[in-house]
């Protein structure tokens, strides 16, 4: 079974990672308890809107492609074909597009 909470906290992981950030640079950016964010990246929390809103800015990402990521990463586990949709004005403002990773989308060209 796919749990939304453990795709997105893989999700925001992957792109902290892929920034070279650590998480208690994160937190600090998105005025979150390091603890917590921890547990939300490890899929043992739920984020309220508010909380993602704060660490998707502090990543520099638009909250609408990290939700696409997330969408694409279950559709996949569902066997569910994903179209290539990102807009070229993501790319534009510091996205490239989706790679993949194992059969997985992974964040590509995140400044």
């Amino acid at each position: 079974m796919v749990v939304f909470r453990q795709e997105l906290g893989d999700v925001l992981r992957d792109a902290r990672r892929h920034q070279g950030r650590t998480l208690r640079q994160v937190s600090s950016d998105a005025r979150v308890s390091l603890g917590y964010l921890s547990e939300i990246e490890r899929g043992q929390k739920e984020a309220s809107s508010e909380l993602l809103a704060a660490v998707t800015d502090a990543l520099g990402l638009p909250l609408s492609f990290v939700l696409r990521e997330v969408s694409d990463r279950i559709a996949l586990t569902e066997g569910v074909a994903i179209p290539d949709t990102v807009p070229d004005s993501l790319r534009e403002g510091g996205v490239t597009g989706v790679g993949t990773d194992h059969g997985r989308p992974t964040l590509v060209g995140v400044r």
